[in-house]
């Protein structure tokens, strides 16, 4: 059977999302609300591919935006509810998030007063971040409760302070982990902020409820959500971004050239640097379809971005075959946390953006332009 992902059809560069996967995605989601009687919403932080919120808004009740422009994406492509949390809002924007949002947290109890009338006799429902102090994130570069960290309100800076108001919690300080961190963290949370549990309306768990992957625990997750929302009788809230997009598109490239330097580097089509910067932030190391490990088949290949960027490097890998300039790779899972941080950093070929559809049609949904990259300038 020829991969789908080398038709013609399929321009490279290009991030392609998988119609029937992202739909199976969401159908595991809606039965975890169903079951559970949570709510999710999508974190628009993680993914925010609009040409699928026709299909996400089936299943989901709406988005949450960690921005005014992520706001005004949600409120006009999806239509539904909106959620609003930021570390910090200025006077403009919470003038037009009012006209945007259903929900808003805030980061800090001086921006909650600073803005508290803003919100009195709306139907906007307001909140407030609280940090639990209580780690499960492997990487420090995406944990909210991290020492120091900017991100939450502590409880022992809630003692005595005047709450009227607020209607709900946000609490987020999980990363792509599993049922057993999420109930680890229900349970920091009614150790830390128990007092003042029972007087909200809602508690949102943020994201990071990998759901979606192979082996997680469901089941496990429904009871600790239903359990914990009968508890306080409140509207229980998840915005997971990796879940919704999890495995559901590759990013598809090709090789340009072959150069040698201490062995064999590809140049590809594509840029780490530019089209998925996480390689080089977290870093991590991407899968490659039908490769291996350096050394692990026949020939072995360091796989370099096309920017000028010298550290513009994938890492190393092995094929069965040599590798020749205008042969495709495929690297997996690249839809969730990678379309939204790429950049157009040294005006290389940005990656267009399509969908697989179920029936097997691919749609280019987006190229990107000169123009495009001119407008980012001035």
């Amino acid at each position: 059977m020829i991969d789908p992902m080398l038709s013609p059809e399929i321009p490279s560069p290009s991030y392609v999302c998988e119609e029937a996967k992202l739909k199976r995605n969401l159908e595991l989601m809606a039965r975890v609300q169903q079951q559970s009687g949570c709510k999710i919403i999508l974190a628009l932080k993680g993914f925010s591919m609009w040409s699928t919120f026709d299909l996400v808004g089936e299943y989901l009740h709406g988005c949450t935006a960690s921005s005014v422009w992520e706001a005004k994406l949600a409120k006009g492509e999806m239509g539904k509810e909106v959620h609003a949390y930021a570390p910090a809002y200025k006077p403009e924007e919470i003038t037009e998030l009012k006209q945007l949002v259903n929900h808003i947290s805030f980061n800090s109890l001086t921006q909650w007063q600073r803005y508290k009338s803003e919100f009195v006799a709306t139907d906007i429902s307001p909140g407030i971040r609280v940090n639990p102090e209580h780690q499960e994130a492997e990487t420090e570069l995406y944990d909210p409760s991290a020492p120091g960290s900017r991100l939450g309100i502590r409880a022992a800076d809630l003692e005595g302070q005047d709450l009227s108001g607020i209607e709900g919690f946000h609490v987020h300080n999980l990363c792509e982990c599993d049922s057993f961190a999420t109930e680890r963290t229900i349970k920091a949370v009614e150790e830390k902020f128990g007092k003042w549990l029972p007087g909200l309306k809602w508690i949102n768990l943020g994201g990071g409820h990998l759901m979606t992957k192979a082996g997680y625990d469901v089941e496990h997750l429904i009871s600790v959500l239903k359990t914990f929302r009968e508890k306080y009788d409140v509207e229980l809230i998840l915005e997971p971004g990796s879940a919704v997009a999890w495995q559901t598109g590759p990013l598809v490239c090709e090789v340009v050239d072959i150069v040698e330097n201490q062995g064999p580097i590809a140049i590809l089509d594509i840029s780490a640097t530019a089209h998925m910067p996480d390689v080089l932030e977290m870093p991590y190391r991407p899968v490659v379809r039908n490769a291996g490990e350096p050394g692990d088949k026949a020939y072995t290949y360091k796989l370099g971005g096309n920017s000028c960027l010298a550290g513009d490097v994938i890492g190393s890998y092995s094929f069965e075959q040599p590798l020749q300039p205008g042969d495709r790779l495929i690297f997996e899972d690249m839809i969730h946390y990678t379309m939204v941080k790429t950049t157009f950093f040294n005006g290389v070929q940005h990656p267009h953006i399509g969908i697989l559809k179920e029936d097997g049609q691919f749609k280019l949904v987006k190229s990107f332009s000169y123009e495009e990259f001119r407008a980012r300038l001035s």
